[in-house]
């Protein structure tokens, strides 16, 4: 899937960086170069901490950036701006939200990079997708969370929809099963770039 990726992005010019687990980002980022983001990190930095996924060691190895906050790997407020708080310079932090309530609550506030918006109910969805059904919230959540910050995800799988995202604001998308699981993941990914070069 990683190699796929690279060849995407060099044939259409849209960055594409692969999320992955821990356990397959520093293979990855050996063998297919190019930033890679980890699916999630911890706050803890050093010490005793066996267990953990420590962002010092991501930097070390060569990691670019996480996702915090995934909607298979949620975590409290205090935990999530912790972990911001101890971020090494340079490593990219995506948080995730599920809800414009949580931005109006304590996601606008964030330091991370990004903030991406993930409406639970269209998580996985081959159906719909926040863009088909929520771009209004789209455009809400860019309002909330600044110009240049808002990564949509959710659904998310065709040229449509990379469309409507960016249009109401977005500068990306997070896309999983509506690519991985296509008969074709490669020619899905190609036809979603489309969308992104509005």
């Amino acid at each position: 899937m990683a190699k796929m990726c690279k060849r995407v992005a060099e044939k259409t010019g849209v960055e594409i960086i692969p999320v992955v687990s821990a356990l397959m980002a520093y293979r990855i980022k050996q063998e297919v170069e190019g930033k890679v983001f980890l699916q999630n990190v911890d706050e803890e930095m050093e010490g005793a901490k066996t267990g953990r996924i420590s962002m010092a060691e991501a930097v070390a190895l060569g990691i670019d950036g996480a996702i915090v906050n995934h909607a298979e790997c949620r975590k409290k407020v205090g935990t999530i701006r912790r972990v911001i708080k101890n971020r090494p310079e340079g490593f990219c932090l995506v948080v995730c939200l599920q809800t414009l309530g949580q931005a109006e609550k304590w996601g606008r506030k964030l330091k991370s990079d990004y903030i991406a918006y993930e409406p639970k109910e269209l998580i996985g969805s081959k159906e719909k997708s926040v863009a088909t059904e929520k771009a209004g919230s789209i455009e809400k959540m860019v309002k909330l969370v600044g110009e240049g910050r808002l990564i949509v995800g959710a659904g998310i799988r065709s040229k449509k929809d990379g469309e409507t995202a960016m249009k109401m604001g977005a500068v990306g998308v997070l896309v999983a099963s509506g690519v991985v699981t296509d008969k074709d993941p490669e020619g899905r990914l190609v036809e979603l770039t489309e969308g992104l070069r509005v």
